[in-house]
């Protein structure tokens, strides 16, 4: 009996060797390739991986499939013959791909466990940008880079220098001007005559002593182009107005204003267009000295608040009527409310009205 069952699992052992020697085994020289630093205006570049059938039966390639429409594939479509190559070509475009390259191509095959992933790497070494992409913003002949001038976070008495590149696309001088300028702000062209072809630079100073303001502040300021005031001649400059907390001491800390509000998002559930919601939001100074409310900022016109004082003295308590005007609002909401203070811990705090608007 045993001589019958030792015989079977020999058979066995055999047919499992048949069937794995009848198998097409696909072996490539190599899974990844880097291509290094190419340039970007260069275009396609190409690699081939060679693989070899070592297995006992021919090897089909039945689909090759990229990760991104940069990548395009070429491959041998006759069966590869045991002990014979093949070839997997992969084309990658760097055109407007500028950084790295991270690709990765699967190889189906008639293979068992078919699916081998390929991969490409490099580095796509940006191509020089024509004068048209780096100013593209147009006033008449003068281009300019950006319409936006972002200062990030100005502290109050904080004086700030940035600059906003130019450039005369024209066949004849230009000199650039402004007005619409605030008192606090000072801006200037670097050169009085800008030539043909010729970059030049602009200058802002952004001076908050003695400005009565806090929190995100946008100033829209209008260029002149000799003299005259083309279309869409505005560029913005913003900043974030912050109290420069960071040179306090441990005793003044200890002793500053604190706010704390009984709750910072009230969920106002479902109401219908053209309800008004009304809620307060209560607060405490749990400070040592007086809480000052700087400002308050609404997300949308359609969200009115009203604070009841803006001097809040020690362990006493005052809130903010906060409505929202839901008029031509439908479907999910959430109106924001900033809340600025002369709390150096929480000095800008976000309150929420949440709910959902039903249609009439």
């Amino acid at each position: 009996m045993k001589n019958i069952f030792f015989s079977i699992i020999l058979i066995i052992s055999a047919l499992q060797l048949t069937a794995q020697d009848s198998y097409p085994i696909p072996q490539f020289n190599s899974a990844t390739h880097n291509f290094g630093e190419i340039l970007e205006q260069a275009g396609t570049v190409s690699h081939s991986f060679k693989l070899k059938n070592v297995g006992k039966t021919p090897l089909i390639i039945n689909r090759v499939a990229t990760s991104c429409g940069c990548t395009a594939s070429e491959y041998t479509k006759e069966p590869i013959l045991p002990d014979t190559e093949g070839v997997v070509t992969i084309s990658y475009n760097p055109i407007g791909r500028p950084g790295n390259i991270n690709q990765r191509i699967t190889v189906f095959t008639n293979a068992p466990g078919s699916g081998i992933v390929l991969s490409l790497r490099g580095q796509v070494l940006p191509r020089p940008k024509t004068k048209q992409e780096i100013y593209r913003r147009r006033i008449g002949d003068l281009g300019l880079e950006n319409s936006h001038i972002s200062l990030g976070i100005v502290h109050i008495d904080e004086v700030k220098v940035d600059t906003l590149r130019m450039y005369n696309f024209g066949k004849e001088n230009l000199t650039v001007s402004f007005n619409l300028v605030p008192k606090h702000i000072s801006i200037v062209a670097s050169q009085k005559v800008l030539e043909p072809e010729k970059e030049g630079t602009i200058i802002v100073t952004y001076n908050s002593t003695g400005l009565n303001d806090w929190g995100y502040t946008v100033n829209r300021l209008r260029v002149l182009v000799n003299e005259q005031n083309f279309q869409g001649n505005i560029i913005n400059v913003s900043a974030r107005i912050e109290e420069d907390f960071s040179k306090l001491t441990d005793e003044e800390l200890a002793s500053a204003p604190s706010i704390e509000f009984s709750e910072i998002q009230k969920d106002f559930g479902e109401i219908v267009e053209g309800e008004v919601v009304e809620h307060e939001f209560i607060f405490k100074n749990t400070g040592k000295s007086d809480l000052i409310i700087r400002k308050i900022n609404a997300s949308c016109g359609c969200t009115t608040v009203a604070p009841k004082i803006t001097l809040i003295k020690p362990g006493k308590q005052s809130s903010l009527s906060a409505s929202f005007r839901t008029n031509g609002y439908k479907g999910r909401q959430s109106k924001s409310i900033t809340v600025i203070t002369n709390d150096p811990k929480k000095s800008s705090i976000v309150l929420r009205l949440t709910g959902t608007v039903k249609p009439k």
